[in-house]
């Protein structure tokens, strides 16, 4: 095996320099690609079907459930989902019906539907969820009808 002439020995030549760039450029792609599939994989999907008939009567749901004038505070400790409404007093809002689905925010494999049970002004659900960022997706109606929709987002630190 001969050994390359001593002048091109230690110096950066053409091919070296191509070799370093197609491998740069190779791991950019490969990582690009990899986080497109994971991105295009685990997309829950369509909130609604049709975009333009959902915006239609956006602004009057909005004006009516901001009317309502409720908070709402989500939390699990000790394994116990808790959602406490509370009115613009501070007092726990007449809540008629809750409904909710728990579940992280980029896909929908962990979702839940907590069976509420309403105690003193708060829902409480036992889940057994893992630590990290979640998502309470909730529908709740006022006495005399009016719909309360909201996306609670929040830290479970486990």
């Amino acid at each position: 095996m001969s050994t390359p002439p001593e002048s091109t020995r230690g110096k950066m030549t053409g091919g070296k320099v191509l070799a370093v760039f197609v491998s740069a450029f190779g791991i950019i792609i490969s990582v690009n690609l990899v986080m497109a599939y994971s991105a295009v994989s685990t997309f829950p999907g369509l909130e609604v079907r049709n975009s333009y008939v959902a915006s239609q009567g956006f602004n009057d749901r909005l004006t009516a459930q901001r009317s309502l004038g409720w908070d709402v505070q989500v939390g699990v400790t000790e394994g116990q989902l808790r959602v406490v409404f509370t009115d613009p007093d501070g007092s726990p809002a007449n809540v008629a019906t809750m409904d909710a689905t728990l579940g992280r925010a980029t896909h929908t494999r962990d979702d839940l539907s907590p069976e509420f049970a309403y105690e003193g002004g708060t829902f409480t659900a036992p889940v057994s969820i893992a630590p990290g960022n979640w998502n309470l997706r909730l529908v709740a109606t006022a006495p005399d009808g009016t719909e309360f929709r909201q996306r609670v987002s929040f830290r479970h630190r486990g």
